[in-house]
């Protein structure tokens, strides 16, 4: 029997401009504690992306609330139905860019590459030479990438400029980047037109967009997602498996993080291997003294310390915050 969804994932991101993104975040945290969201959402001078949790009709409020702001009306939200929060804590936070990559200087409004919708990059695919290209890190394509796409030997998003060049034989190809929601693509993809491609596309809503919208159909493995689940199904008509267990090397879409913090590496890791080894990607991890207690997930939030949902919010009065008092 299925479980019941109450709950509502959302990922979301929004570029536009934020005049004082310092005060916006107080705003939208005091939002976001009143309607019991959970998540973590970056706010900078360029816009928003988040990744929050809550009750359905508290997300359906959100979606509502926000696109209400004339700086905001464009958002595109990605909706999956979830039996839980996907989070233990609420954050949201100040920084330079909504995703780290060190291009400041482009902004997505005034160049970044079209945007292509899921079902006409199925129509690309069959009738037109095009590149599809990779652009997220490691861990996260070598659990589940597009059929024949383009990867990059990368860490971190940050990594991605230094990469261009390797691309060039590429560039009067037409080229569609890919990511998990969108987001990386924004930039990505005018990097790709400001370094001198020709034919720059992006999919549009990125493959979570794309698995809701076509059935996920030649998406190879799975789509590693930033919350509690680790692993995300997409591909319902054609479903592979194309990553391997990082100690038996058996087939495995079973993402987890090893269970010593002082590692943490994200790797597949079947049941048995992780059973074994407590949660641990090698014998060493399993000893480690700082290992963390393994439940068969291989997911673990961190450590909440004395977590206060209401810290940074300093335009309240004190005796209005609880623990304060």
């Amino acid at each position: 029997m299925e479980r019941p969804q109450p709950y509502t994932l959302l990922l979301y991101y929004c570029y536009t401009p934020i005049e004082d993104p310092e005060a916006f975040r107080e705003e939208h945290h005091r939002y976001c504690l009143e309607n019991g969201f959970l998540g973590r959402i970056i706010i900078a001078q360029e816009g928003i992306n988040g990744t929050i949790s809550g009750h359905k009709e508290a997300c359906s409020k959100y979606m509502r609330d926000l696109k209400a702001d004339a700086r905001f009306s464009h958002t595109h939200f990605k909706v999956a139905p979830h039996h839980q929060h996907a989070f233990q804590k609420l954050h949201v936070r100040v920084k330079a860019e909504i995703v780290h990559v060190g291009l400041p200087h482009i902004d997505p409004n005034q160049r970044t590459g079209q945007y292509v919708a899921p079902k006409e990059l199925q129509r690309m695919r069959e009738e037109e030479d095009v590149l599809l290209l990779d652009v997220r890190s490691n861990y996260e394509h070598r659990l589940g990438k597009f059929q024949g796409a383009v990867t990059l030997d990368i860490d971190h998003f940050r990594e991605f400029p230094a990469q261009v060049a390797a691309l060039a034989p590429y560039k009067h190809k037409k080229v569609v980047t890919y990511c998990t929601g969108g987001i990386k693509c924004e930039k990505a993809s005018a990097y790709l037109l400001e370094q001198g491609f020709q034919n720059v596309y992006q999919l549009h809503g990125g493959i979570i967009q794309y698995g809701l919208e076509t059935d996920g159909e030649d998406f190879e493995g799975k789509c590693y997602v930033f919350d509690n689940r680790l692993a995300a199904d997409v591909n319902k008509k054609n479903p592979t498996v194309v990553s391997s267990c990082y100690v038996c090397q058996q087939a495995c879409g079973r993402m987890v993080n090893c269970a010593n913090p002082e590692c943490n590496i994200h790797v597949a890791l079947c049941a048995p291997c992780a059973d074994e080894l407590a949660g641990g990607c090698s014998q060493a991890c399993q000893e480690h003294p700082k290992k963390r207690i393994y439940d068969g997930t291989g997911y673990y939030a961190t450590v909440m310390n004395g977590y206060n949902p209401y810290k940074g919010l300093r335009r309240k009065a004190d005796e209005d915050i609880p623990g304060t008092q």
